[in-house]
């Protein structure tokens, strides 16, 4: 094993070609007044494996591949299930042949 840090966070953005943005959160108490702080940070990481937007992954420390990049996916941890959203644009009605013409007929008149 060895020396490079290893942390956990969720994946919030894969746009990227080969590159993931992960969220690293942590709570802690504040040493004086004792109250649960939250604190995250965002890092791009390097994604060989294909990480989904939501899974639980672990990244590790590695040389910089680019400017922004100092961060390596090592495993998927927790994969997250995606369905795909049914927007309005998907619901579309079928109407019989006759109906179809008295509505354009309809539109066509009033216009």
């Amino acid at each position: 094993m060895n020396n490079r840090r290893r942390m956990t966070g969720v994946v919030t953005s894969n746009k990227m070609t080969k590159t993931v943005v992960v969220e690293i959160s942590r709570r802690f108490r504040h040493p004086l007044y004792r109250k649960v702080v939250h604190s995250s940070k965002r890092v791009k990481a390097h994604d060989e494996i294909g990480c989904q937007i939501g899974d639980k992954v672990q990244i590790v420390e590695s040389r910089p591949l680019s400017r922004d990049k100092h961060w390596v996916v090592e495993n998927i941890v927790k994969k997250e299930i995606r369905t795909a959203d049914t927007g309005v644009a998907d619901l579309k009605v079928e109407l019989p042949e006759d109906e179809e013409t008295q509505e354009t007929e309809a539109n066509n008149d009033s216009a």
